[in-house]
């Protein structure tokens, strides 16, 4: 039965992504867009397939933010260069775009804590990262699990990341906007404070979503990125 089983345990943990991001030259966006998309399309097919998004707010605006994945730890780990032409075709054609700035970032799908499939994917998200307090893990954890029965109950998509050797102790938080933007505006879900307090009692919110808060919690930053699609692998 074991035996049976270790192809499903496999398939199951391709829950690996890397996040790269890059800022091209601001006078030379139109060939950086070029340059990466032939090299999306061309290089990065199957298991190294490219999303590609735009940050659209926030302290990297304008940035370009590369998902790829999800994989395994052993596909990673065996993976390779993926060959000189690959490697020529980047050096040569897209990274003289490129400033100097940028940032990679490894991470596990969190399967527990989301409310999503990881390929469960959308056109428009919003990105926010938690930097957890050292040795308030498990109190952060606990916080985004009270979180994700609201997200349940008012069908909000969510998917989580565990940042994983990648500058940092962090949880990623990727709110999908399945339905686009107008996911945003006033009213078009039940208010989050009410619906916490309904589940977890009167006086939660301060007595819990809020301290744990004040407890865990470092820092945070948030964006909002759009997905393009004209740049992403086929």
């Amino acid at each position: 039965m074991l035996l049976v089983c270790l192809p499903l345990f496999a398939a199951a943990q391709k829950n690996v992504v890397n996040a790269l991001r890059v800022f091209p030259k601001v006078d030379r966006v139109a060939e950086f867009e070029k340059a990466m998309a032939t090299h999306a399309q061309k290089y990065h097919t199957g298991d190294w397939k490219w999303r590609i998004y735009q940050v659209q707010s926030g302290d990297d605006y304008g940035a370009y933010h590369i998902t790829e994945g999800p994989n395994t730890w052993d596909e990673i780990d065996n993976r390779g260069t993926l060959g000189a032409e690959h490697m020529t075709d980047w050096n040569k054609n897209v990274a003289p775009h490129l400033t100097e700035r940028g940032s990679s970032l490894y991470a596990t799908f969190d399967a527990d804590l989301s409310n999503v499939a990881i390929t469960d994917y959308s056109n428009w998200i919003a990105i926010t990262r938690f930097m957890i307090k050292p040795g308030y893990s498990n109190e952060m954890e606990d916080w985004i699990a009270g979180m994700k029965k609201v997200w349940v109950q008012n069908n909000i998509n969510v998917a989580i990341y565990r940042s994983s050797s990648s500058g940092p102790m962090s949880l990623t938080m990727v709110r999908r906007y399945k339905n686009g933007l107008k996911e945003r505006m006033d009213g078009a879900f039940p208010n989050f404070r009410d619906s916490y307090e309904k589940i977890h009692g009167r006086d939660s919110w301060n007595d819990k979503y809020l301290s744990s808060i004040r407890a865990s919690l470092e820092s945070a930053t948030s964006e909002l990125l759009m997905y393009r699609a004209d740049l992403s692998s086929k």
